[in-house]
Formats: structure tokens, sequence, C-alpha cells
């Protein structure tokens, strides 16, 4: 099984890289990808180029061989519709199982992404939640709380799991940069140090 955590990841910070490692040894995935979105379609461009991001995000993981970058999102271009790197993922692996990871916010949600029937046909969902969280509030007909469930079946499961919460907002690390403030423990040092190197943000 492949995990896929996308993002603008603008900048990525341990809320992101914590949380994907949680499952990715949770579920025994056989790899972890982060990929980044060109653009996003529910919310503001990034403000950083896709060139940095995706720098920064290979700094971030340089050390952790159980996390991957898959950048197809960023050479695609146009708006990042999940429904299309899944179609993409499975015309290369269509064999692979894929379990797409997301936070319990965004899932409440979900029914109003483009095409969210057809992202179930291709994926199973990971919502991950707060410990002791209740489950979520949609598809209740697809709902297990069983890892096993997911390699028996190749995508259409919704399964919740506790994942470390570090309340860590990339807005807010943008924000503390620009009003000179150190974002430090955040966000690894190697990718602070890259920011800083590229004045990134500053004006953000």
């Amino acid at each position: 099984m492949i995990g896929l955590l996308g993002g603008t990841f603008d900048p990525i910070h341990y809320g992101h890289l914590r949380t994907a490692l949680d499952v990715q040894q949770e579920l025994v995935l056989s790899e972890m990808r982060l990929i980044p979105l060109s653009d996003p379609p529910h919310r503001p461009a990034p403000s950083s180029t896709p060139e940095q991001r995706l720098a920064l995000l290979q700094i971030a993981i340089a050390d952790e061989p159980r996390l991957t970058i898959d950048d197809r999102e960023l050479k695609r271009g146009g708006k990042s519709y999940t429904v299309d790197t899944l179609l993409s993922l499975k015309a290369e692996q269509p064999d692979e199982t894929l379990c797409l990871l997301l936070g319990s916010d965004a899932f409440n949600g979900f029914h109003l992404w483009h095409q969210p029937e057809q992202i179930l046909e291709l994926a199973h969902l990971v919502v991950m939640q707060r410990p002791g969280e209740p489950d979520p509030l949609h598809y209740h007909d697809r709902l297990t709380h069983l890892a096993d469930d997911l390699r028996a079946k190749t995508a259409g499961l919704i399964l919740p799991m506790a994942v470390t919460q570090l309340e860590i907002s990339a807005t807010r690390i943008r924000q503390m940069i620009k009003q000179g403030h150190s974002p430090r423990y955040l966000l690894p040092d190697a990718v602070l140090d890259e920011i800083t190197r590229q004045k990134l943000y500053h004006s953000a």
C-alpha cells in the first residue's frame, strides 16, 4: 500500500511530517508520498513558487527514507484535483492500493470535492484525527476501524486514525517570519535555514 499526503507545504513543517510518519508506521506502508499541490482549487495560491516549495520538501525529508516526494502535480500545473492525481497513479501502478490521507476538517468537506465518488473508487481514505475524536460524520457505510480491511479491498474504505496532533500552521509560520519572529522548533532547522537564506515569506 502507498500513502499519499497532498498539500501546498508552504512551508513544510513538523505537523505534516509527524502525521505522515505516524500513518506510514501504523499501516506499514511500502511508501508514503508527499505530493505538493500546484494550484489548490479551494484555497489561495501558495505564496512561494513550486520550485521553492519542492526544494524545502527535499531538505525536510533528506534523512528520512520512509517519506518520499511525488511532484507530478507541480509538473502537470493548473488546478490540482486529487482525482486526476489518483488516475495518473493508477495508470502507472494499476494493482497498487492507494491510501489518501486527510485531516478530519478536510474530510468534513470531502463530499464537496471534485468527483468524490470517483476518488473513493480509486483509493481508501485515512482520516487523521485527534486522539478521542469521534468518527467522521459522512460515509458511515464505508467506515472501518481495521487496518487489515484496507489490504483486503483495493479502494473505497475510510479508516479513522488517531495521530500525533501538533497545532502548527503554515500560515502562522509565514506570519511570524514576516513579523521578524523566529518559527524555530515548528519546522526542521534545515528548512528554516533555507527559508532564511532565500528570504522567503519576509513580505508574505
